[in-house]
């Protein structure tokens, strides 16, 4: 699995020597595939569709908390999230990044195939006018419903304890210990 995994500068050689070889459509997508759902799964296995060779730039730590998520996001470290692609079959290859965006990813590698999630326009995918000025097509894949990493995370949260007032708890303890009993 980490064999899949690696930087843009031994990525680029990989690449020449793969469209050399007769895999000519490189497909590239990105995202930052914190807690990996059925949503990531479909959406990856659709891209791979397009192309010989699929893929993935990930967002390091870094990346993901410069997108303003929320706090303590990513719930997976970067390296565990890079493994984890990496082991699907239908990713080729993980290239993680620390940029806030794809661009120097997208114009390294100069893919035939850029993909984004169904939630961004065509207009919006960053690397889009690099892909199309050298041939490429531009995909938005529609998401699946009602899946996303911010949701799970909000259905956990929603199945924990949640936090008392001050009074709840202490109306827990009794009457205080300064309290006195008149008879």
């Amino acid at each position: 699995m980490k064999s899949k995994i690696k930087s843009l500068e031994e990525l680029i050689p990989i690449v020449s020597a793969r469209r050399d070889a007769g895999k000519p459509t490189v497909v590239f997508t990105k995202g930052c595939f914190d807690l990996l759902h059925i949503g990531h799964i479909r959406y990856l296995q659709e891209a791979k569709k397009l192309g010989d060779l699929l893929i993935v730039g990930m967002n390091s730590d870094a990346s993901v908390r410069s997108l303003g998520k929320a706090q303590g996001r990513p719930v997976i470290p970067g390296e565990q999230r890079a493994e984890v692609l990496a082991a699907l079959i239908c990713v080729d290859f993980v290239v993680p990044f620390d940029d806030p965006d794809p661009l120097r990813l997208i114009e390294g590698l100069l893919p035939n195939v850029l993909v984004k999630g169904g939630d961004w326009s065509l207009d919006r995918i960053i690397g889009r006018g690099v892909v199309e000025a050298h041939g490429g097509r531009v995909y938005s894949i529609p998401l699946v419903p009602d899946i996303s990493t911010t949701k799970i995370i909000e259905r956990i949260q929603s199945t924990l304890p949640q936090p008392r007032s001050q009074e709840e708890q202490a109306s827990d303890k009794g009457p205080s210990a300064t309290s006195k009993t008149v008879l």
